[in-house]
């Protein structure tokens, strides 16, 4: 059993149910609500009067937060501007069986800890409310963001945008992006071609990509992609694993996302007993991945690109990196991306399987490193 919380929109309380998960053999985990125990709080109590619910994705560098494979559009929280890193978000509570001292645990989905230590409850009798350990914590939010439905269009594809390896221009460190390009029809003229801070991907439930038929869209965080990308890079093993108790996909951040592993603590319901048969990474964005590739084949074009015959002229450098999406039917081009300038104007932009700068070929894997370590939070 465990508690849900609800917003009742007509009376601005936010809701108490009492909830268990039902599993049936050869079936999705489906949550069933036995019944209400009460009203909670205000929905703005713990924050103030600018607080909403926004169609908006927030997320968090370093730790998992669960806002990537979700059930709905909507975050209740105070998002001053229309993106940022100072969004506050209260906590969202679920039963989380007990400490070992025997004491109740509770986990908060938003800021992912337990609550219910003898610091949390001297807490709770100074404020009269439950505030988890890292409540005050800010996120990073884009309220509004992109949202795809990949059945209407042909050729979607989506990757981590770092900043560029090499360049004459200034290159700062900066975090990773999310880079979109659409094309409605195969082959035909790109509808958007641009970084975006995050999007959202819709999808069906016959597909069945997690435990829960309940969640059809996956947001495509910073974080999430990068590290995706950098596993997929380094050959780390990746794979989803699902809670055993809630069926909810688990996504492993910042240290968990270094070291493949076998027990999985699930950011949805705080259970801490999922094992994967094997030492794994696990990100929802794998189970994306795979099912909407027509093809997972790369290759390595043919042209080959020499700067040094182009003397005076600026460039930018990048690696090509795996995409995150790739709906369309060709395969991936595996290689190195230039931008050549003459004066202000941009005479190339492609990917070349070769290119020399001062006599020199130039190492993808050394393009990726630097790519990589300019990629901050």
């Amino acid at each position: 059993m465990f508690v849900e919380r609800k917003i009742n929109q007509a009376e601005g309380y936010i809701e108490l149910w009492r909830c268990e998960w039902e599993n049936h053999p050869g079936a999705p985990a489906k949550k069933v609500y036995l019944g209400k125990i009460g009203n909670e709080q205000p929905a703005i109590r713990s924050l103030d009067t600018q607080a909403t619910e926004q169609h908006a994705i927030c997320w968090s560098y370093g730790r998992t937060i669960g806002n990537i494979a979700v059930f709905g559009p909507s975050l209740l929280g105070r998002f001053p501007d229309e993106a940022g890193n100072d969004a506050e978000l209260p906590c969202d509570f679920v039963h989380a069986g007990k400490f070992r001292m025997g004491a109740e645990r509770w986990w908060c989905r938003t800021h992912q800890t337990y609550w219910g230590a003898k610091a949390d409850l001297q807490a709770y009798d100074q404020f009269g409310e439950m505030r988890c350990a890292n409540h005050a914590q800010r996120m990073h939010y884009i309220v509004g963001p992109l949202t795809l439905n990949l059945k209407d269009y042909e050729e979607v594809g989506v990757w981590c945008s770092m900043p560029a390896a090499l360049s004459t221009f200034v290159v700062k460190n900066r975090p990773p992006r999310i880079h979109v390009h659409v094309r409605p029809k195969a082959d035909g003229r790109k509808t958007i071609d641009r970084d975006f801070d995050a999007i959202s991907v819709l999808y069906t439930h016959e597909l069945g990509l997690f435990g829960s038929n309940d969640i059809t869209r996956v947001n495509i965080t910073p974080p999430a992609a990068f590290e995706f990308v950098r596993s997929l890079e380094i050959s780390r093993e990746m794979d989803c694993i699902n809670c055993s108790t809630c069926g909810y996909p688990h996504l492993d951040l910042g240290d968990f996302a270094t070291t493949p592993h076998r027990k999985h603590f699930c950011g949805n319901c705080g259970c801490d007993s999922t094992w994967s048969d094997g030492p794994i990474v696990s990100t929802p964005l794998k189970p994306l991945h795979d099912s909407f590739a027509k093809t997972l084949r790369y290759e390595r074009p043919t042209r080959n690109l020499n700067l040094d015959e182009y003397p005076g002229s600026k460039y930018t450098i990048w690696a090509s990196t795996p995409a995150i999406v790739w709906t369309a039917a060709r395969p991936q081009e595996f290689g190195i991306h230039v931008h050549l300038f003459r004066g202000e104007e941009r005479i190339i932009d492609d990917t070349f399987g070769e290119v020399v700068l001062a006599g020199k070929k130039l190492d993808r894997r050394a393009l990726i490193d630097a790519m990589l370590a300019r990629s901050i939070a």
